[in-house]
């Protein structure tokens, strides 16, 4: 997938008549209600600072764009084309549930030049899915897949660690599917427990234990691994940064961090390093690591961990990283000196 810039608006809620046992989007999307005749002022604001150097993508994202009223959907996509008509972006991004697509949907968007489609397929174990309350099945993202991979759209997986019932082996077995799929690309998002969520009271009587810190750390490195070895591109790793989420308000646990994507990248180039290493004589040399020049601070991991980390457990002298323009992205390669 080539880079692009999104222009998101976010539809909170509108289109989703379930309740997952996680959802609280008012407080993920920091939006309480949607108002379709503000969506053009959020658009002219947008656009009158966005970066003009990459191709750009109105994306409406929140709540289940294909279920919400048809006449407000195709409103929205023709607000999309006279940005798209008028120069100032190239296509549409929308993000939707895997039991909200057929073909009538599939036609419309294509229709309207919308380009990328974000499926929410969270797991692809039955038992997480209903220990969720999804209101779908494995059989129905499986479906989803394959009637979008018939048309030319781009297909972006969303999936999340710490789900109710979950465990390292489904999620890893989500990504393989979602890789197995089609995807062109995927989204990792740790379970975040948001007050006033049932997940929230499942949490409150010891229902659900909350991911800590380190734990989605280690379980979303794991699935990241899939997804980097599948060369399938991974978008993002976490939530996006919204007012409640940067002050914490309305945050019960879980895998809530500012930093959470730069620590799932630190952790899983660690475990690569560590994989390369088995059966090497490290004890007393210096471990000499050759990445690409901004990759430097996630191999470093954050406040030296990584450093700190593999000089223990190799009983290293050391770990010097340098930058090289010739490596490929995520990429390594090593020496003991």
């Amino acid at each position: 997938m080539k880079k692009h810039a999104n222009i998101p608006i976010f539809i909170p809620h509108v289109g989703c008549p379930n309740d997952c046992v996680f959802c609280n989007q008012r407080k993920i999307s920091g939006h309480t209600h949607f108002d379709r005749e503000a969506v053009r002022g959020e658009l002219d604001e947008a656009f009158s600072t966005v970066r003009r150097d990459i191709p750009i993508q109105i994306a409406y994202f929140g709540g289940s764009f294909t279920g919400i009223d048809r006449e407000d959907m195709r409103y929205l996509l023709s607000l999309a084309n006279e940005y798209i008509d008028a120069g100032k972006c190239e296509s549409i991004r929308i993000s939707t549930r895997p039991d909200y697509i057929n073909r009538e949907i599939l036609d419309i968007l294509q229709e309207n030049r919308v380009k990328t489609i974000e499926i929410g397929v969270q797991s692809m174990d039955e038992r997480v899915l209903s220990a969720s309350r999804r209101g779908h099945t494995a059989s129905d993202t499986e479906r989803a897949f394959s009637l979008i991979k018939s048309y030319d759209f781009e297909l972006i997986g969303q999936m999340m660690t710490g789900l109710p019932a979950s465990t390292e082996e489904a999620e890893v077995m989500t990504a393989e599917r979602i890789c197995e799929m089609g995807a062109d690309g995927a989204r990792i998002y740790p379970t975040v427990v948001f007050c006033d969520t049932a997940l929230h009271d499942m949490a409150l009587c010891g229902e659900y234990q909350p991911l800590t810190t380190e734990m989605a750390v280690e379980r979303t490195a794991a699935v990241l691994s899939v997804f980097m070895k599948q060369g399938i591109p991974v978008i993002r790793v976490g939530l996006q940064a919204s007012e409640i989420l940067t002050t914490g308000e309305g945050v019960f646990g879980g895998g809530y961090h500012p930093a959470i994507g730069e620590m799932v990248y630190a952790r899983y180039h660690r475990l690569e390093i560590e994989r390369a290493l088995q059966g090497e004589k490290t004890a007393g040399k210096v471990l000499v690591l050759r990445v690409f020049p901004t990759d430097i601070s996630a191999f470093i991991g954050q406040k030296g961990e990584n450093r700190r980390h593999l000089t223990e457990k190799f009983a290293l002298r050391g770990v010097k990283i340098i930058p090289d323009e010739a490596m490929e992205k995520y990429k390594f390669t090593f020496s003991l000196i």
